[in-house]
């Protein structure tokens, strides 16, 4: 007979998966990420791991979710706090150096994450896709931005700039510096 756990034991354990998915799909991608070793990290057995998460996909789909929405809240509470253009600038080079934490925020076009996305359910898919949508409103639809360009076209640039971390290992100069200095020249052009 399966082990009772707390409501406390629970919570550990789901951060405990969570953390190693995260990690481990940073480090090895969707496809060399399994179940055993994640249930190791976290200290469960395989068969306890089911108590938690329908699926490997289901637990992806949170990590995702969550990465994403830390970001969100994150750079929200930067850009509340500057305000304006200043604190759309810093939330971007926050945003920045959270995408080369955990890469696979930038990999949705690898194969790896093709074999993830077909494997979600639909309710998973739209979750991911809600949390997407959420992101790219985050430096157009602010009551202290006022934007000088479509808001498609500010979305685009801001998307852009973020999609050059799949770059940053060719470019001759440290990336992240690269990146502070094209926010820091293309911020006026967006915002008033």
């Amino acid at each position: 007979m399966g082990r009772n756990f707390t409501e406390q034991e629970k919570e550990h354990i789901r951060a405990g998966l969570r953390e190693a998915c995260r990690q481990s799909w940073a480090q090895y991608g969707y496809k060399k990420t399994n179940v055993d070793d994640l249930c190791r990290q976290a200290g469960i057995s395989k068969g306890a791991f089911y108590l938690f998460y329908e699926s490997k996909e289901a637990l992806f789909c949170e990590v995702l979710c969550s990465v994403q929405a830390q970001i969100f809240d994150t750079a929200s509470e930067i850009i509340d706090r500057r305000k304006g253009k200043a604190g759309a600038a810093e939330a971007l080079k926050f945003i920045y150096r959270e995408y080369d934490k955990n890469n696979f925020l930038y990999h949705s076009d690898s194969a790896d994450f093709t074999i993830l996305t077909n494997r979600l359910s639909a309710e998973q898919a739209e979750k991911i896709k809600e949390s997407e949508y959420r992101n790219r409103q985050l430096f157009s639809d602010r009551p202290d931005l006022t934007l000088k360009v479509a808001p498609a076209l500010a979305i685009s640039v801001v998307y852009s700039l973020i999609m050059n971390i799949k770059n940053k290992d060719i470019l001759p100069f440290h990336h992240a510096e690269t990146f502070d200095f094209m926010v820091d020249c293309m911020i006026d052009s967006l915002y008033e």
